[in-house]
């Protein structure tokens, strides 16, 4: 495959640095940069189209790099140094590869729902660090999904990118205008019989989030960084929890409340799950009248 050289700041040059900076840029191109070999790697792994590599065209490609080029039919970029340093954004010089990933559309359709549906909202998020923290803790915990709404942040910014240490190529990410398109999707979703709660957060909410269902088919809703949820949300919200706390804190980081909520609603399903004995010998167990160690109690 041919490889195309880039050695000094030209028109190809400007367009990437583009991806970095200039969302309008980057959403009309529909694609973005990755940087750091976790979340390229992972974007390969989950089947995500990469358009480019680049690589330092003055250095010996690692295992890792010569792999994933053998793995994508990507256009390939060598580079001057001190320019790919440039778009690593890193303070210790350049990363070895970068890539140019194309966006997944904003489609509402990607996010699954089932009998186990667990997904989770962000209403206007601020700080597009915030959307790739929660992105990582979706991934962490199980959930299927998170919606992006309103005039927010982007989650194809670099900063998200970082934050979600690759999990935004794992879980799905989708930008909705406003709460409109997902109350859409979630009439579509209950008329085919998933009757999916809508949950909201907020320190004055009905009830502790631990002693609320979350083992239903849910989404979880979590506010703006500094308004919380919009009224509109406020209004479409089935129940409203709270996460109780003590010492002089009047409120968690968004991504912090979405963990803590996100953590529970896990913790309930893996309760709900038949247990396993562990350190008693079936022999032992016999004598005991016990079920022997590997089998399931109630």
């Amino acid at each position: 495959m041919a490889v195309q050289r880039i050695s000094t700041r030209n028109a190809r040059f400007q367009q990437l640095q583009t991806l970095l900076g200039n969302r309008t840029k980057r959403g009309r191109a529909k694609e973005f940069l990755v940087q750091g070999v976790r979340p390229i790697t992972m974007a390969v792994d989950h089947g995500w189209t990469v358009r480019s590599l680049l690589y330092d065209a003055d250095r010996p490609l690692s295992r890792w790099a010569e792999d994933l080029l053998r793995r994508t039919d990507a256009e390939r970029v060598a580079m001057a140094p001190r320019l790919l340093a440039e778009l690593s954004e890193k303070a210790d010089g350049a990363a070895e590869v970068l890539a140019v990933v194309a966006m997944e559309p904003d489609d509402l359709s990607r996010i699954a729902v089932h009998d186990g549906f667990l997904g989770l909202l962000f209403d206007r998020p601020t700080q597009p660090g915030n959307i790739g923290s929660i992105v990582r803790s979706a991934d962490a915990f199980g959930a299927d999904g998170l919606i992006v709404t309103g005039h927010a942040a982007d989650p194809y910014d670099p900063k998200s990118v970082r934050a979600s240490t690759g999990s935004l190529f794992a879980v799905p990410v989708v930008r909705s205008p406003s709460h409109r398109e997902v109350v859409e999707w979630l009439a579509s979703e209950r008329a085919q019989g998933r009757p999916v709660a809508v949950v909201g957060t907020d320190e004055d909410g009905e009830a502790d989030v631990s002693a609320f269902d979350l083992t239903q088919p849910v989404l979880l809703l979590i506010g703006n960084e500094t308004a919380g949820l919009s009224a509109a949300w406020r209004d479409l919200c089935d129940h409203v929890v709270s996460i109780p706390m003590t010492g002089s804190a009047s409120s968690l980081n968004a991504s912090n409340a979405a963990s803590v909520v996100l953590y529970e609603a896990r913790r309930q399903r893996l309760a709900r799950r038949p247990r396993v004995t562990t350190g008693i010998s079936a022999q032992r167990a016999r004598a005991a009248g016990q079920a022997p160690s590997g089998s399931l109690t109630g």
